[in-house]
């Protein structure tokens, strides 16, 4: 059977589950706020969803998210997803001969899309206590040059949670700036972290923001994304978009409903974000050997560090996934990294990570016994 079509049926299994705690993906899963939900509603009955939207969304959407973001000048493109909206990027700006420089870990699917334009993909390793679990400008600079298409940045990084600087963002920017690169600077989990600088406020024609509407509002199965560059670069994405009949019309209300309402919202899941993750780690440390290496996490998950206890990532992930609970093995992220962590979510129900808690010391004994795990993805 093909990758595709295991990879299909084993979330297909997970999605038809009853009542499974979603603890892998950083999607959120605190109830909706009512002003999200009855947008939608309202877009439903109103039958919006019988025409398509403009192709780079509404207007009043595309303003609102600049405005949220704080770059005036800058303008938006609404995508089906983040994921949609780096696949453009990609393909916009990658072609062979290019390199894209990204971190290790970082998100996989922007390498995959980088490899398919035909671009050397460029991974430097960040999983290491010496460098603070982070890039340095150092180590940037030694990794690019002419040939650099797209400098990738996941920040707050997506499994580490570490957030860079207003310093570091201005450096990076600067070695893209003198290279002749696109930094391309992933803002999927700003709204969980403490001052988070876009790299448009550092290089407002030479850097380009995605954004998603799956982790902080938890719109993740309604697929809407957004980039937001200057116009030119905008209009060379935009040039390469196969969305070119819009996003979901109805995913484009909630979305406009949700910025509406974003810093009570927010102030709300954050609480809650900030609880589980205290749980969590004080329920990882009552087992010798689990370490946490970057805490605390300014994205909304934690990465639990296995190799101390003695078992593997996809043996918990397995474990879990018996008592319905769904949480990430490591090598979704890394294969040079995976075999050290899971990474467990965070936005999530108060409920399920009480679960999790009461339970993991179950889940690590019944880890250590599977030694034949199925595949993971």
């Amino acid at each position: 059977m093909s990758s595709a079509r295991l990879r299909n049926r084993y979330f297909d299994a997970l999605s038809t589950t009853p009542g499974l705690m979603w603890m892998g993906q950083n999607t959120n899963h605190i109830p909706t706020h009512p002003a999200v939900t009855a947008a939608m509603i309202r877009s439903v009955e109103a039958g919006e969803f019988n025409a398509y939207a403009p192709p780079l969304g509404f207007e009043a959407l595309r303003a609102a998210i600049v405005d949220d973001l704080g770059t005036p000048g800058a303008e938006a493109l609404v995508t089906e997803g983040g994921v949609s909206a780096l696949a453009m990027v990609c393909r916009a700006y990658c072609k062979p001969g290019t390199t894209f420089v990204t971190t290790d870990p970082t998100w996989k699917w922007p390498c995959m899309f980088a490899r398919q334009a035909g671009a050397e993909v460029i991974e430097i390793p960040i999983y290491d206590a010496a460098c603070n679990y982070r890039l340095t400008a150092e180590a940037l600079k030694a990794n690019v040059d002419e040939r650099t298409a797209i400098i990738y940045l996941v920040d707050p990084n997506n499994p580490l949670g570490i957030r860079y600087t207003q310093d570091e963002i201005e450096a990076f920017a600067a070695i893209a700036r003198d290279c002749g690169a696109l930094l391309v600077h992933d803002c999927t989990y700003r709204d969980f972290a403490d001052g988070h600088y876009p790299a448009l406020h550092a290089s407002p024609e030479g850097a380009v923001v995605s954004l998603s509407f799956s982790k902080w509002l938890g719109l993740a199965g309604l697929r809407i994304g957004a980039l937001v560059a200057c116009p030119e670069i905008l209009d060379k994405c935009a040039e390469r978009a196969t969305s070119v009949l819009g996003a979901s019309v109805i995913a484009q209300r909630a979305a406009q409903a949700g910025l509406s309402v974003k810093p009570e919202w927010m102030a709300e899941v954050r609480r809650i974000d900030r609880g589980n993750k205290a749980k969590i780690k004080a329920a990882a440390e009552a087992i010798p050997g689990f370490a946490l290496p970057v805490t605390p996490s300014h994205g909304n998950f934690l990465v639990l560090e296995t190799i101390g206890v003695g078992i593997k990532p996809e043996a918990l992930v397995e474990a879990a996934r018996r008592q319905d609970m769904m949480i990430r093995q490591g090598t979704y992220h890394t294969e040079r990294f995976g075999d050290r962590f899971v990474k467990v979510s965070t936005s999530v129900p108060e409920g399920w990570v009480d679960i999790f808690c009461e339970r993991l010391p179950a889940l690590v004994d019944t880890a250590r016994t599977l030694n034949d795990v199925g595949a993971q993805f």
